[in-house]
């Protein structure tokens, strides 16, 4: 089968490799029939995971029909349709009991796919610990409407779900891209008061905008972002922040932004060090959010995209075959064309 490959920092190359077989009896060999393109796989190219292993398959972000499964798998035979985890997680260990399945005690545990072993840019994908792993498709949700389920928008769910938002408040979303966009769909599930999206790229601004037109949008640097959120809200600044853009302006914005006492989420993946200045955040008494996603609410998600609550499917602007990989690589990178998520097909 073909495979995306990462080679070394830098370089990702489609190489031909043998099919992957089951490795233990919680294991499920899905055949991949659409994934995508993460910013994640972007920070495995520049050398900004040091956990990836050179060698892997990449792709963390897929959907498929199970082919096999091992002999402890107990909720999915052949046949199924399913989305696939971003995480592996055992369900058993203390960290998966109490719902924190990204730190889940398992040798796999954690964000596995595609990083430390291989993942789903690939015609066929093993999946382990395949009961908590895969999700089953209602058979009314498309492939198109159920791609993003097991990470970016599992990350948007988990973000809003941990960012304390009450019905009436204001929420910042601080960047428009996939990630941020999935956070806001799933931050408008909490009924805010109102939402802003604080975005320097006019196509993301403009996409939002179009299908959103409830949200208000900021340039932060054309107007001044803290002004204007404070502007309008009714605190002096957002009673929630959700900071998904990852650089050091936006991580400094989402702090200055906040109203006393406010909680700060930090979805995004730095490649960098972030300090906090806390004498100058002496009084604020902000709480902070961190880490990453707890991707264990994926049958709620597709609930909620099965009853039209959520609708991801505008996200998808390209679709490539899996043969034509770099040209969508390039494309996603260079945010050429105002791409914002491209839809890959083995």
């Amino acid at each position: 089968m073909f495979a995306y490959t990462y080679i070394k920092k830098g370089k990702f190359e489609l190489l031909e490799k043998p099919r992957p077989v089951l490795l233990a009896p919680g294991d499920a060999i899905v055949r991949v029939t659409l994934a995508s393109i993460c910013s994640s796989d972007l920070h495995i190219k520049h050398g900004s995971v040091p956990r990836a292993v050179p060698g892997i398959t990449v792709g963390h972000e897929m959907l498929g029909v199970v082919e096999s499964v091992g002999s402890a798998v107990a909720k999915f035979r052949p046949g199924d349709r399913v989305t696939v985890n971003v995480e592996t997680f055992c369900g058993d260990c203390f960290f998966c009991r109490n719902g924190y399945v990204n730190n889940c005690e398992d040798p796999n545990g954690g964000w596995a796919l595609g990083c430390r072993i291989d993942g789903g840019l690939a015609e066929y994908v093993r999946v382990p610990c395949a009961d908590q792993g895969l999700d089953l498709i209602p058979d009314s949700v498309t492939d198109q409407q159920a791609l993003f389920v097991g990470d970016v928008l599992a990350t948007g769910y988990w973000a809003a779900e941990i960012a304390d938002i009450g019905a009436g408040d204001t929420v910042l979303i601080i960047g428009a891209g996939p990630t941020g966009i999935c956070t806001l769909l799933c931050a408008l599930l909490k009924s805010p008061g109102r939402v802003i999206v604080c975005e320097t790229d006019p196509v993301r601004r403009r996409f939002v905008e179009d299908h959103y037109p409830d949200v208000l949008t900021v340039d932060p640097h054309s107007t001044d972002a803290a002004a204007f959120v404070r502007e309008h809200s009714a605190h002096g600044g957002a009673d929630s922040v959700l900071e998904a853009a990852g650089t050091a302006e936006t991580f400094r914005l989402a702090w200055q932004c906040a109203r006393p006492n406010a909680t700060v989420t930090i979805v995004a993946l730095y490649e960098e060090t972030q300090m906090l200045p806390l004498p100058e955040m002496y009084g604020k008494n902000l709480t902070f959010k961190t880490g990453g996603v707890d991707g264990c609410h994926c049958a709620d998600i597709l609930r909620l995209i099965q009853a039209g609550r959520i609708d991801t499917t505008p996200l998808i602007t390209h679709t490539y075959p899996l043969s034509r990989i770099e040209e969508a690589f390039e494309l996603f990178e260079n945010r050429r064309d105002n791409v914002i998520k491209v839809a890959v097909r083995p």
